[in-house]
Order: structure tokens, then C-alpha cells, then sequence
């Protein structure tokens, strides 16, 4: 039986290095031919400055272009103006447009339009149509590489010019098809088209009911029409149903992991933008800066706070071991249900008219979860230190302040996004931050109350 390689592909550094020293194309033809694009981006990342720029000459422009969709925009641009200009244009020729156009985004005018006439004609027009919708829309993440039949042809025709294309095209799966004014009228299946009569027309067995996407619909909204119909791409069409491009599963993976980093980024307020792991020290700071003096003066609060109840944790000390677990336990839970929350409305599934349902169901989950875990505090509490008084307060403050903290989890991101703010910047610490205050006053409050049945 033949063994397969699971999961990675060990790559061979050493080997790369050697035949770039020895000047050895042909070794270098033979340990890149078989790996994917994926990993010559991560020879190319490993390599220092002297050994990229002469990795680049031993790769031919189809692989350089490969190797140009693998990498960051740094990177990106660091191997195109390493390219002599003859290899820089065939380069750019055979980068997709929709990867083109994301890498020129943003950039100076300047060098964009350098760029673009190293291009041939065909392909830079392509490019500037891309770039003249913004980069987190359908029109943005689209690309014009796909392959479209007029309603006439047969499906014999139709294979034909399938066959043509091809080798350019983004995908061959879906075959878009338009009538004689470029509008979308219906779509054909590969395996459809194969195995029907060569002379049948493509509108006898098309399917006509056709999902597609505005150009200006955001990328999330695209991403979750996508996931829900299970497609491997969609097209994209402009006010009159003229087709314009297409947005493939593999773009929109890109979109959502982007979205997942930059929520997680959020959740835990280290700024919207801070995704680099390598980000400049002084740019991180100022980003996390503004959240953390907030959360500062909030704790300064609940020091305060809990200054208040100093009489209490004199008199009974044993308050002050399980100030902690409360606390932790609390904000916990709250980010928890903020968890919840923001997948729920990232998916379309948590809409406002559900909102009341929704907090009812968290405020539920978390009067179960109360219930179980102070009555499990209190059975450890009367098992280890045969204290049940004790046991008791702590563990209705604990019902309490679970209960506040995954209510608090729900409502606070979902009153921002009912006010239209993004509910991601409702973060992690500070839902944390707010159930410390909460939990403590609570706490300390019925331990106060109760001061009297502890002693």
C-alpha cells in the first residue's frame, strides 16, 4: 500500500539554499516543481533578504505570480520591485485581477499607475474596473476571470468555448449564462453540460433561478449567502443584471478569517487594525492605550468600591478568599454570552425581532448555571471547612452575580448594535472589567447584609 504525506509537507530550506549558492537551476526545478503555491510562500518567508531576491530568479513568472498570491502586501511588493521589468510584466500579466487589485489598493497614485502599465492593456483595464469598487465589497473581492456562454449555444459550443478558456478562468464549475445584452439569465453546471446532448441549447438546461449579488454588497453579507446555499462561487451583477464578475469560496474563506482576527482583535482591545504579530511596538501601544486607561479608572472604581466594605472583611476575613473566584466566575460568563452574540449576528441568525427571546433564553442559561455552581460552592465549603452559613451567602452571591454577568454579556452588545455601533467593540475586558463592579457590590453587599448570620 502507498504511503500519502498527512497535514504539512517538510520543506527542503537546506536544499533550496545550496542550489542557490551553487547557482543550480535545474536542482531548484526539481524541488520546487511538486509543491504548491503555499509553500514556496513559506520558503520565500524563511529565507533572509540575499537569498529571496536570487530565490526569485530561479522561478519562473507562472511561479512568481503563484507565489505573489501567497504572500502579505509587504512581501508583495517587495518581490515585484526585485523583478527586472520584461520578468515584472509577464509577472503581473498572470496575477489574477482580483488578487491584483487588492494588492494595488491603498497604495500611492503613482505607483499604482506604474504598475498597471507594465501590464498588458486587456489586463490593466480588468484591474481598474476592480478598483473602482471599495476593497470590503461583493464589487471589491470579485474577479472577471470566469466563464460565461450566450443563451444560443449549444452545449457541444458551449464545451468548446470552455475549453478555451479555461486555463484562465477562476473556476470551471459553474458556467454563467447571459443573453445578448451581457444579462445573467441562468447558470449551467459542468457535469450538466457534459452530459447532454451536443445539440441541445444551453437554455434548455440551464438553471434559471439565479442567486447573485449587488456589486456594492458587503463582504459579509456575501460571505453568509455563500455558507447558507453552499456554493463554490457567486455571481456578481450591477443595477440591470449585467453580469460583472464573480466571488469564489476560497475569496470569501479569506473574508471570514480577516473578520474572525479582526473580532478577535476587538474582544480582546487590542485595536481594529493590529493583526501583524511583528506590529510596530509604538503603534500597538497607542491602539491598546485608549482601552486600557478606560479599564484603569474602571478598576480604580472597584478598589474603591470594595474600600467600602472594609468593615466587613475585617470582621470576617474568609470573604476576602473567595472575592476571586466570584469576580472570575462573573465576567467569565459575561464573555461567554458576548461570545454568542456577536456569532449570532455575524451569521444573520440573531435578528432584532428575537432580541427579547434571545436575553430571556441568556437569562435563563444563566440562572441554571448559578444555580448549579453555588450549590456546588456550597457543598464544597460545608464538606472542607463544615461552615454552611458561609457557604450559603457565598453561594447566593455567586446565583446573583452569574446571573448579572451573562445578562450583562447579552444586552451590552446587543443595545450597540441596535444603535448601530459594532457590537465587537463591546470587548472582552470590558465586560469583564463591568462584572467585577457588579459582582463585588453584589457580593460584599449580602455579605454585609448578612454579617450578622455569619458571626
Amino acid at each position: 500500500m502507498e504511503t500519502t504525506e498527512h497535514q504539512t509537507v517538510e520543506l527542503p530550506m537546506d536544499a533550496v539554499k545550496l542550489a542557490i549558492q551553487k547557482g543550480n537551476k535545474s536542482a531548484m526545478r526539481q524541488l520546487l516543481e511538486e509543491l504548491q503555491p503555499y509553500d514556496l510562500g513559506q520558503i520565500f518567508f524563511r529565507l533572509n533578504g540575499v537569498y529571496r531576491r536570487q530565490f526569485l530568479d530561479f522561478l519562473s513568472p507562472e511561479k512568481i505570480a503563484e507565489l505573489v498570491e501567497e504572500v502579505e502586501k509587504a512581501e508583495q511588493l517587495e518581490i515585484l520591485s526585485a523583478l527586472p521589468p520584461e520578468k515584472l510584466s509577464r509577472v503581473l500579466n498572470r496575477v489574477p485581477s482580483d488578487e491584483m487589485a487588492d494588492l494595488l489598493e491603498g497604495l500611492e497614485e503613482q505607483k499604482v499607475q506604474t504598475l498597471l502599465k507594465k501590464m498588458e492593456q486587456a489586463e490593466a483595464d480588468k484591474v481598474r474596473a476592480l478598483l473602482d469598487y471599495p476593497g470590503d465589497t461583493a464589487g471589491g473581492k470579485m474577479t472577471t476571470e470566469y466563464i460565461s456562454v450566450y443563451d444560443h449555444y449549444t452545449a457541444e459550443e458551449a464545451i468548446q468555448y470552455l475549453r478555451q478558456e479555461a486555463p484562465t478562468a477562476e473556476t470551471v464549475y459553474y458556467i454563467y449564462v447571459i443573453d445578448g445584452d451581457d444579462r445573467l439569465v441562468g447558470v449551467v453546471s459542468l457535469r450538466e453540460l457534459l452530459i447532454a446532448r451536443p445539440d441541445v441549447p444551453v437554455r434548455e438546461i440551464m438553471y434559471e433561478r439565479v442567486i447573485s449579488v449587488p456589486a456594492d454588497m458587503d463582504q459579509e453579507e456575501v460571505a453568509a449567502i455563500l455558507g447558507r446555499y453552499d456554493f463554490l462561487a457567486i455571481p456578481v451583477v450591477d443595477d440591470e443584471n449585467r453580469l460583472l464578475g464573480i466571488i469564489t469560496v476560497d475569496d470569501i474563506l479569506d473574508v471570514l478569517i480577516e473578520e474572525a482576527q479582526e473580532d478577535i482583535a476587538k474582544l480582546s482591545a487590542v485595536g481594529r487594525t493590529e493583526k501583524e504579530v511583528l506590529t510596530s511596538p509604538l503603534a500597538s501601544a497607542r491602539r491598546r492605550i485608549p482601552w486600557l486607561m478606560l479599564l484603569l479608572f474602571i478598576g480604580i472604581l472597584t478598589s474603591r468600591l470594595v474600600g467600602y466594605f472594609e468593615d466587613t472583611i475585617s470582621q470576617l476575613t474568609a470573604l476576602a478568599f473567595f472575592m476571586p473566584m466570584v469576580a472570575g466566575m462573573t465576567g467569565n460568563t459575561g464573555t461567554q454570552s458576548l461570545a454568542l452574540v456577536i456569532r449570532g449576528i455575524s451569521s444573520g441568525e440573531l435578528t432584532r425581532d428575537k432580541y427579547g427571546r434571545f436575553i430571556l433564553q441568556q437569562a435563563s442559561v444563566g440562572l441554571i448555571i448559578g444555580a448549579v455552581c453555588s450549590l456546588l460552592i456550597v457543598g464544597v465549603l460545608y464538606g472542607m471547612e463544615n461552615d454552611l452559613r458561609l457557604g450559603i451567602v457565598v453561594g447566593f452571591s455567586l446565583l446573583l452575580t452569574l446571573l448579572i454577568g451573562t445578562i450583562a454579556g447579552t444586552v451590552i452588545p446587543l443595545l450597540l448594535h441596535f444603535l448601530k455601533v459594532d457590537p465587537a467593540v463591546a470587548s472582552g475586558p470590558l465586560i469583564t472589567t463591568l462584572s467585577d463592579v457588579f459582582s463585588l457590590v453584589v457580593y460584599f453587599g449580602i455579605a454585609t447584609l448578612c454579617l450578622n448570620f455569619l458571626l
